[in-house]
């Protein structure tokens, strides 16, 4: 079983994050915004990654350390659950629709942080969550993770429903680039090393 737990403590904020790779989408998850626990519940829920997030961050500021620390803790700790990336399939890309909205991701586990995303909000908030952090956590999260990362939205519509189709497609994407397949010797690369 693949799965790994980190622990991060700052002057901004305080969490304990587990992930398990092979899973069947349980969560436990408690940030204290509550628009972003929806979006980790269905990344948890889609990937099928069993995730206990517990987060206290100086929302009296606002949600930024929270959100981007969560990304760093969960980026460290899938590429520390991945360990070698021995026989993983390391790419996907999946359309994920979402009523009038569609997405598309495309990643590759490839040791190479890069992000492209290619999204504009309609508005600033849904809730209390600044739109403007889908961004901060995927930059966050691919800088600790080591993951080259594209996100374009095809169709717009509304706002929940551009995001909650991102975070749906990210995590299609993870899930089936993180399934083992017994084919590959080693990692998928001709360097032998990802």
């Amino acid at each position: 079983m693949r799965s790994s737990k980190v622990e991060r403590k700052t002057l901004e904020t305080n969490i304990s994050l587990s992930l398990n790779v092979d899973g069947v989408g349980k969560s436990d998850i408690k940030t204290g915004i509550g628009f972003f626990d929806h979006m980790l519940n269905l990344f948890s829920k889609h990937g099928m990654f069993d995730l206990d997030i517990k987060c206290d961050g100086d929302l009296y500021v606002d949600g930024h350390h929270t959100v981007e620390d969560i990304a760093i803790t969960l980026g460290k700790t899938l590429k520390k659950a991945l360990k070698d990336k021995s026989q993983i399939k390391r790419y996907s890309s999946v359309y994920t629709p979402m009523d009038e909205c569609l997405s598309f991701v495309s990643l590759d586990i490839s040791g190479r942080p890069y992000l492209s995303f290619d999204i504009d909000f309609q508005r600033e908030k849904v809730g209390e969550f600044d739109t403007e952090l889908v961004e901060e956590f995927f930059r966050a999260f691919i800088n600790n993770s080591g993951i080259t990362l594209h996100i374009k939205m095809i169709e717009t519509g509304n706002t929940h429903h551009m995001i909650e189709s991102i975070f749906k497609g990210f995590a299609r994407a993870l899930d089936e680039a993180t399934l083992i397949d017994k084919r590959i010797d080693g990692v998928m690369s001709t360097k032998g090393v990802l």
